[in-house]
């Protein structure tokens, strides 16, 4: 069980931040749980950073 959450878990994270990456909307988080959600948004807040920072451009 504990590995099945995790993996969800991280695969809320990583949508997160290809949101993040590709410019959309923090509102458009698809999570109504709170720990898939702050997973998420977590990833999100991490792409922004990486953008600003000029990981990736803001034209990807």
């Amino acid at each position: 069980m504990k590995r099945q959450k995790r993996d969800r878990l991280e695969r809320a994270h990583a949508q997160g931040y290809r949101a993040g990456v590709t410019g959309r909307s923090k509102e458009l988080c698809p999570y109504q749980s709170i720990d898939a959600r702050s997973q998420w948004l977590g990833g999100y807040r991490e792409a922004m950073e990486d953008r600003g920072g000029g990981l990736f451009s803001k034209g990807q």
